[in-house]
C-alpha cells in the first residue's frame, strides 16, 4: 500500500497567508468516548480567502500521517486550544475506558497551474469512526504540558493521536491537484 504523510505548518494554520503555498492542515471537529472537543481556534479556510472565509476548528494539524492500509491507523500530531489541552489532560488522568474517537479533518495543499488551494487529504465532512491507537499497551494519546512557542497567540498546545479505524469500511479522500481526485478505504466491515 501506497502510504501518505502531509506535514504542515502550523503559522500557517493560525495565520493564513495567501502568498505562501505550503500545506495547511484543520482538525475540523474530535470527540474522544463522550467528551468532544471545542471548536474554538478560528481560521481561514484557504480555498475561500477574502470575506467571511472563518472556519471554527479544534486544531491545526502539523503533521497528520496513514500507512495505506485498511486497518493502519491515522496518525495526527496537531495544536490546540487551552480549553481543550486542560479537556484532554484531564480525560487521559482519569477516565479513558472509552476510546472511541469521532474526527474529521482537512489538508490543503497549492496547486501551482490553477494557482489555488485544494483540499488534498480529507474526510470530505464526514465522521469518521476510529478507536484510539494502542501501542504496547499504551493509548496514543498525548498532550503537552507547556504551550508550544512556534505560535505563541493564541496559546495553544502540542497534542498527539493514532486512531485504528472501527469495523466498518469508511472513505478518505485524496487529491494531487485542484482536478485530479481519487479516494481510498480505511477500515474493514465486519459481518455479525
Amino acid at each position: 500500500m501506497a502510504s501518505s504523510q502531509y506535514s504542515c505548518s502550523i503559522r500557517q494554520g493560525f495565520n493564513f497567508e495567501k502568498d505562501a503555498q505550503v500545506l495547511v492542515g484543520h482538525l475540523v471537529s474530535m470527540t474522544i468516548g463522550t467528551q468532544e472537543l471545542g471548536t474554538d481556534i478560528k481560521v481561514t479556510d484557504p480555498t475561500n480567502f477574502g470575506v467571511d472565509n472563518n472556519l471554527d476548528v479544534v486544531g491545526i494539524i502539523s503533521d497528520i500521517s496513514w500507512k495505506g492500509g485498511y486497518a493502519d491507523p491515522v496518525q495526527i500530531a496537531f495544536n490546540v486550544s487551552n480549553e481543550n489541552a486542560k479537556l484532554v489532560s484531564i480525560m487521559k488522568h482519569t477516565d479513558l475506558s472509552d476510546t472511541t474517537v469521532v474526527f474529521k479533518f482537512k489538508i490543503y495543499d497549492f496547486d501551482p497551474i490553477a494557482k489555488v488551494y485544494y483540499l488534498a487529504f480529507h474526510t470530505d465532512d464526514t465522521d469518521m469512526n476510529g478507536l484510539v491507537f494502542k501501542q504496547g499497551g499504551e493509548l496514543a494519546l498525548e498532550i503537552a504540558a507547556q504551550p508550544d512557542s512556534q505560535v505563541v497567540s493564541p496559546l495553544n498546545f502540542q497534542m498527539y493521536t493514532g486512531i485504528m479505524p472501527q469495523e466498518e469500511a469508511q472513505v478518505i479522500n485524496f487529491a494531487v491537484s485542484n482536478t485530479d481526485k481519487f479516494v481510498k478505504t480505511w477500515g474493514v466491515a465486519v459481518s455479525t
